[in-house]
């Protein structure tokens, strides 16, 4: 097993860093403690807190076979990348059996892995390496729903009398005048249209929140639950060392399926989620799954879309709860969503982004809880493009930027593949056909079909695209300047992005200067000071400056200050009373020459994209 050593009070002169980054604002929203926490010990601490995730999508990673898709032998082949970055569990998305309609999220086979991936002996020697390495594997475990050519679904559908008919969601059709049957409420699918899909053969509805070929398994079942334990402790067994548990909140649903409230005249279809968001005994089978993590001291990750409520959330993740070791939240990520959902924008502005963060931080700080530290994985577009700049100006600072605004909060930090490179999203030019994202591809054939000569509206939904898509994220890692990025000897699965020859990991790995050694800084940073970057308190500071992101951690043994400019011009700092003193230094800067003798003076003046972080305490100094 892999355990982050305990750490000296006394700051050690030998891990300062020659990177800047620049200084977060106040808290605008104080912690209040949870009606729902207990007094128990804060700031426990846990391996997986101290650790950093590295997330692989796996048919993007590495091909190591020269089919166009990346696999397991293809990861294995990278772990001395992973791990020199300082990574020490690796998140592997869906590998399981799966027809790929939503890119293995629609599993037809829980123990056996999807054959272009590879087989269970590879996974077994992958378990194997990066446990050599002493790192730890993480497996995507889907359990709100299966695909529909898994057996159990396919028992199911065969007989309204078949055992396994009570494993999904079934429901009655209603009929209308005339004759024809119609789905038991409003509700609407993730991907479009109605969460029922009609079976012609039992004349009966069943639930998918997502695609029609991703029915929902019914956790009110004993069944399921106890086979969903058997899967879990199977692959525990088998050297898994924890689960991100996709869409878990979403397992317990409002038994009533009442119609949701209509919000949307325009659509026969309802934001229904609050009938399936946190249902009713969602905790109760959290706990269930709980108890098994424990037995084996493992590592979880609850992907939690549609919860807003700070309570909420930590009755998922309180030292006392023994349900889930941390939760994904989406309101970083929902930011910059329009009035009509992903696809539409709005302008954000950064003080919203301090409110939503020093919430958080403070929150789950006060109420003994943990975050989760993200703002790029399989779903979400490329950071740079999306909170920095992706103009070639900018592109490297931004990035910079962003890791360090990201990676010194308080939670277990997540890197997505290539976000250590600063990848952008897509390029401009990609069209509907370069696309293969199921959800990106439903909603184009929506707007098509109920707009079909509206040719503005279609551009409006292709930018929206180049912002937002899942592939954005999923275009083939980009290895080297060789054809295909040195990922594929053949043609990928999903275009190269074009930049491959000036950006690639062979080239940042030997740039001192590049976006990869920035972020390995980084973690070296977070990890030698855990007591102050990971365990400390947060603090927002200049919280009305319109342009700087500043924070402070702060723990007996020292402080930090963490200063970064989300602008791509200059702007003027009004240094607050004792933000800094003369017993610190600058500890990693994203540019050359920031000083800690610049920072005593009353006003300074941070570049674009600027961002530092000040470390004082005993033996501080830079690297």
């Amino acid at each position: 097993l892999y355990f982050v050593p305990s750490y000296s009070p006394a700051i050690s002169s030998s891990v300062f860093l020659s990177f800047t980054e620049p200084v977060m604002p106040s808290s605008a929203a104080s912690g209040t403690r949870s009606e729902s926490s207990s007094p128990v010990q804060k700031n426990v601490k846990k391996w997986w807190k101290e650790s950093t995730v590295y997330q692989v999508y796996p048919a993007s990673f590495k091909d190591s076979d020269g089919d166009g898709i990346g696999d397991i032998q293809g990861i294995l082949s990278k772990l001395d990348y992973i791990k020199s970055l300082g990574a020490n569990i690796i998140w592997l998305n869906p590998i399981f059996c799966s027809p790929q309609v939503d890119m293995g999220y629609d599993i037809s086979d829980y123990y056996n892995i999807y054959r272009p991936y590879g087989t269970v002996e590879d996974l077994d020697q992958l378990t194997a390496a990066i446990h050599e390495r002493g790192m730890k594997l993480v497996l995507d475990l889907v359990v709100n729903h299966t695909s529909d050519q898994h057996r159990w679904f396919q028992e199911a559908r065969s007989s309204k009398a078949n055992p396994y008919r009570d494993w999904y969601i079934w429901r009655k059709p209603i009929y209308g005048e005339d004759g024809k049957p119609r789905p038991p409420n409003n509700w609407k699918s993730y991907f479009g249209g109605s969460v029922w899909e009609y079976d012609e053969l039992s004349g009966e509805y069943y639930l998918h929140l997502f695609a029609k070929e991703q029915p929902d398994l019914n956790w009110e079942n004993p069944y399921v639950r106890a086979a969903v334990h058997d899967i879990i402790r199977h692959w525990l067994n088998k050297g898994a060392d924890g689960f991100r548990m996709d869409a878990i909140n979403l397992i317990s649903k409002d038994q009533t399926f009442p119609n949701a409230e209509i919000t949307n005249p325009d659509s026969p279809w309802q934001d229904g989620t609050k009938h399936f968001a946190c249902g009713p005994r969602l905790h109760e089978y959290l706990q269930g799954i709980g108890k098994i993590l424990k037995q084996y001291d493992a590592f979880s990750v609850g992907e939690m879309p549609e919860v807003y409520d700070l309570n909420e959330m930590l009755r998922s993740v309180g030292n006392d709860r023994n349900e889930l070791s941390m939760v994904f939240h989406f309101e970083t990520v929902s930011l910059d969503h329009g009035p009509g959902g992903k696809f539409t924008s709005r302008k954000w502005e950064l003080h919203e982004l301090k409110t939503i963060v020093s919430r958080w931080q403070t929150f789950m700080f006060e109420n003994n809880g943990w975050n989760t530290l993200y703002l790029e994985n399989h779903d979400q577009p490329r950071i740079v493009s999306r909170f920095g700049s992706d103009e070639p100006e900018y592109r490297v600072p931004s990035a910079k930027m962003l890791a360090t605004f990201l990676g010194f909060q308080s939670g277990t930090l997540f890197i997505y593949q290539g976000q250590e490179l600063g990848m952008p999203n897509v390029p401009k030019h990609w069209g509907i056909n370069q696309y293969r994202d199921i959800e990106t591809l439903n909603h184009w054939n929506e707007i098509t079909t109920n707009a079909p000569q509206n040719t503005p509206l279609h551009e409006a939904c292709l930018a929206e695209y180049r912002l937002k898509s899942r592939d954005n994220a999923r275009t083939p890692m980009q290895w080297d300047d060789s054809p295909n990025a040195g990922f594929s000897s053949v043609r990928p699965w999903l275009p190269i992005h074009d930049n491959y020859e000036s950006l690639n990991a062979v080239d940042q790995v030997n740039d001192k200067e590049s976006v990869y050694h920035y972020w390995a800084s980084v973690l070296r940073l977070r990890k030698a000071y855990a007591d102050i970057l990971v365990y400390g308190s947060f603090e927002l500071l200049s919280p009305e400056h319109p342009d700087l992101f500043v924070y402070a951690r702060t723990a007996s043994s020292g402080r930090a200050v963490i200063v970064t400019n989300f602008r791509p011009h200059e702007v003027t700092w009004s240094v607050p009373e004792k933000a800094f003193n003369s017993a610190g230094d600058v500890a990693l800067s994203s540019y050359p020459g920031r000083t800690s003798h610049s920072l005593l003076q009353p006003t300074v003046t941070i570049k674009p994209f600027e961002s530092f972080v000040w470390l004082s305490g005993t033996g501080t100094s830079r690297l």
